[in-house]
């Protein structure tokens, strides 16, 4: 089992302001964006985001520092946000696009139809990412075309007030919930929307992110996939690793709550 890191990298650290401090710096992220516009990519990450006026800039600047010799092409889609989302799209001139019918499945399935790339890799508008994200989660598509779905982990980036090591534990405890506990369970239930990577021509072929009630609509593509097209594959390096926000836990009553929740599962 491989653990995430106790320290957040230098690399997701130098992503660690608040929102008007992005917004001094549009003009390097603009400059930064550039080389991700391109007319014929390899590549293109999708990022749906809704009213994500505190967070779209973090995520863009992050992805902007990407390593990689392939042609991207990042593509935000705006799911009819109420907020400055919009405007701060156009500032940094990022392509994009507005789907109106509210839901991230909608937004996912405008993206996947208006990709360029032959690979397409999901992204979320709260996260921060790994300059190697790119190469090492869409690696194991290029090298084996056995390998219908690719995904990744995630880890928690504490605010700057906050420290790593809880999050460390709550994420650990989780790891050795899903080896011992839960190691019969379906494999795409781990396929996050944050990180995942798959080829358009297949997303397009298996309908895309529709899914039944109840289905969370990225494990249930990932199902899809691999089900006519080969196999998943996880992503255990932490250089893939992506940083996310912890707005989700503290819906669900804060980390102590999900942390406790852990422990008596494991317990069990």
């Amino acid at each position: 089992m491989s653990f995430r890191p106790l320290k957040v990298p230098v690399y997701i650290e130098d992503q660690q302001h608040n929102a008007d401090w992005f917004l001094k710096h549009v003009e390097d992220i603009r400059e930064n964006l550039k080389r991700f516009n391109s007319d014929a990519p390899d590549i293109t990450v999708i990022i749906p985001a809704y009213n994500e006026e505190q967070s779209i800039l973090r995520t863009l600047s992050s992805l902007a520092k990407t390593i990689t010799d392939m042609k991207v092409e990042i593509l935000v889609v705006n799911n009819n946000s109420t907020d400055k989302t919009q405007e701060l799209l156009e500032m940094v001139g990022v392509n994009h696009l507005i789907e109106y019918k509210q839901g991230v499945r909608h937004a996912r399935n405008a993206g996947l139809e208006a990709a360029k790339g032959k690979i397409i890799m999901n992204a979320d508008a709260d996260s921060v990412y790994s300059p190697y994200w790119v190469d090492l989660l869409s690696g194991p598509l290029l090298k084996d075309v056995d390998v219908a779905c690719a995904y990744g982990r995630f880890a928690f980036l504490p605010d700057l007030s906050s420290k790593r090591f809880p999050y460390f534990l709550y994420e650990t405890i989780g790891d050795i919930f899903k080896k011992v506990v839960q190691r019969n369970k379906e494999e795409a239930m781990y396929a996050y929307g944050c990180s995942t990577a798959y080829r358009k021509s297949q997303g397009l072929e298996v309908g895309g992110y529709e899914h039944p009630p109840g289905a969370n609509e990225d494990g249930y593509l990932a199902l899809k996939l691999r089900d006519k097209f080969g196999k998943l594959r996880g992503i255990t390096d932490n250089h893939a690793l992506v940083w996310t926000s912890d707005r989700r836990l503290m819906e669900q009553g804060g980390l102590f709550k999900a942390f406790s929740s852990r422990l008596r599962s494991l317990s069990k």
